[in-house]
Formats: C-alpha cells, structure tokens, sequence
C-alpha cells in the first residue's frame, strides 16, 4: 500500500507544502515526511484528519493506495481490469 506516497501526490497536486499541510492537520512536517515517505504509520485519528483535510474519504484514500500486493493473487487479473475505471471516478469525483 501507498498510502503516504498517495498523500504526498495529492497534496502536491493541490499546491500546499509539507509545512502547511502538516500545521493544518496538527502534526509536526517532519512527522509528515515520515507519512509520505512510508517511513511511519500515522494511527487512524491522524489518517482520519489528514482524509478530511484532504477532502478525501478514508476509505477512498486508502483505495487510491492499493498496489497489486495488497490484492488477492486470484483477484489481481480483475483488479487491473477495474482499477483504472474506478480510479478515473473516483479522482475527477473527488478533484484528487
């Protein structure tokens, strides 16, 4: 799974930097890096304010991180079919 990498990208794409990202979730930028760099595992309070700052469902944004190890063997072939559909919906849904 992705998921800071995912943060990361999508907080790039909507121009702010670590700094203010991380002071606008109340944590610390060098804690940010560690998030985005898949250094550190925020707990599910810190995902749950970096999502809604995002402006992002959790259950999206950890959609969005799925890679094909976090899928069953036996469903990756209809994963790939998928989830490039699903991602195309869900990022112009969300402006992501």
């Amino acid at each position: 799974m992705n998921l800071g990498i995912n943060i990361r990208n999508i907080r790039k794409r909507r121009g702010q930097t670590q700094k203010e990202f991380a002071s606008l979730c109340g944590i610390s930028q060098t804690y940010l890096s560690k998030i985005e760099g898949n250094i550190k595992e925020p707990n599910l309070s810190t995902l749950r304010i970096i999502s809604e700052k995002l402006e992002i469902p959790l259950p999206i944004l950890f959609f969005l991180s799925l890679t094909d190890e976090d899928i069953d063997e036996q469903k990756r072939d209809a994963f790939k079919i998928i989830g490039p559909s699903i991602n195309s919906l869900v990022n112009e849904f969300f402006a992501v």
